[in-house]
C-alpha cells in the first residue's frame, strides 16, 4: 500500500433551503498513476492512492502485456525492486515522484508495451500540485461570472433526469448537460462512461459555434473527478454541478480554475466545494 493519505478535509460550504453554513467535509484523494512494465511507460491513469502494485500488475494483466510471464517484482520509481512499499531510504528516494509511479518486472521477459497516454503524461513527479500547475500553465483562468444562483441547481438536476431515456430503459448509464443561467437545458447526452457523456456535450458545443461555455453551467450524473473538472476548464464552463461528491484533486483543481464547483446537487440542498470563498447569493 502506497504511503500516502487517502482522504482529505477542506472547509465547505453547505446550502440548505436557502442557508448557507460552513462546516469541514472529507474528500477522497485523487491522484495520476503512470503504470511501467519493465521500466517502459504503459499508461497514466488516475486513482485512490493505496495498494497501488496491485493496481499496476492487475492492469497490466486485465491488458494481456505480461505474455504469461511471472511477475518478479514491483517499485516505485526511484527505488529497488520490492515486494510492498516499507519506510527508510528506499521510501525516501520514491518520495520524490510522489509514490505515483510504478513499475512492474518481469525481467524484461514481457513483451515491450505500447504506451497508452491519458491526461497525464509525464513519467515522474507526478502529483496532485504538479498537475493542477501544468493545467494552468495550458488554460486560462476563467473570467469573473456574476453570483451564481444556488437555489435554481436543483431543479437542472430534476430536470436532467427527464431527458435520460437510456437509464430509463436500462439504469446503466450517466448523463451530462450544459444548462443556461436560467437552468434551462441546453444539450442532454448519456453515455456508459461519465467522461464520454461530458466530451459528447463538449462536441455539440463545439461543433455548434458555442464554446468556450462561458455562460453555461455543466451538469454530470455521478461524482466530479479531476478529469470532468478538467475537461469543464478546457470547455470554459464557469460552473460544474454534480449528484455525487468532488475528489480533493478536483477541488484544488476547480479552485485553480476559478470555477464554481457544487457536489451532492439534489432539491433545495447542495454542497459547496469552490470557490473557496463564497461570493454567491443562495437566492435571488
Amino acid at each position: 500500500m502506497s504511503p500516502r493519505r487517502r482522504s482529505d478535509q477542506v472547509l465547505i460550504h453547505t446550502y440548505d433551503d436557502g442557508v448557507l453554513s460552513r462546516r469541514p467535509d472529507e474528500l477522497i484523494v485523487e491522484e495520476p498513476l503512470a503504470i511501467q512494465l519493465d521500466g517502459h511507460l504503459v499508461a497514466t491513469t488516475m486513482r485512490t492512492p493505496g495498494h497501488d502494485f496491485e493496481l499496476a500488475v492487475g492492469f497490466c494483466h486485465s491488458e494481456g502485456l505480461l505474455g504469461g510471464f511471472p511477475v518478479l517484482g514491483c517499485r516505485y520509481c526511484g527505488e529497488g525492486p520490492i515486494a510492498a512499499a516499507t519506510p527508510g531510504p528506499r521510501a525516501s528516494r520514491a518520495a520524490d515522484t510522489g509514490f505515483n509511479v510504478v513499475t512492474v518486472e518481469t525481467g524484461g521477459r514481457a513483451p515491450v508495451p505500447v504506451s497508452r497516454l491519458g491526461l497525464t503524461t509525464s513519467a515522474c513527479g507526478l502529483c496532485g500540485s504538479t498537475t493542477i500547475a501544468e493545467l494552468a500553465q495550458r488554460l486560462d483562468p476563467l473570467p469573473v461570472r456574476p453570483p451564481v444562483d444556488l437555489g435554481r441547481l436543483g431543479a437542472v438536476a430534476e430536470a436532467v433526469r427527464a431527458h435520460q431515456p437510456l437509464f430509463e430503459r436500462t439504469g446503466a448509464v450517466h448523463a451530462a448537460a450544459a444548462f443556461d443561467a436560467d437552468g434551462n437545458l441546453v444539450v442532454v447526452r448519456e453515455d456508459i462512461g461519465r467522461h464520454n457523456a461530458v466530451d459528447k456535450v463538449v462536441g455539440h458545443l463545439l461543433l455548434g459555434s458555442r464554446l468556450p461555455a462561458s455562460e453555461l453551467g455543466l451538469f454530470v450524473s455521478s461524482r466530479a473527478s479531476f478529469e470532468l473538472v478538467q475537461k469543464a476548464w478546457a470547455a470554459g464552463f464557469p460552473l460544474l454541478i454534480a449528484v455525487s461528491a468532488p475528489s480533493s484533486l478536483a477541488v484544488g483543481t476547480a479552485r485553480a480554475a476559478g470555477m464554481t464547483l457544487a457536489g451532492f446537487v439534489r432539491g433545495r440542498r447542495l454542497s459547496l466545494y469552490a470557490p473557496e470563498h463564497v461570493p454567491a447569493t443562495p437566492d435571488r
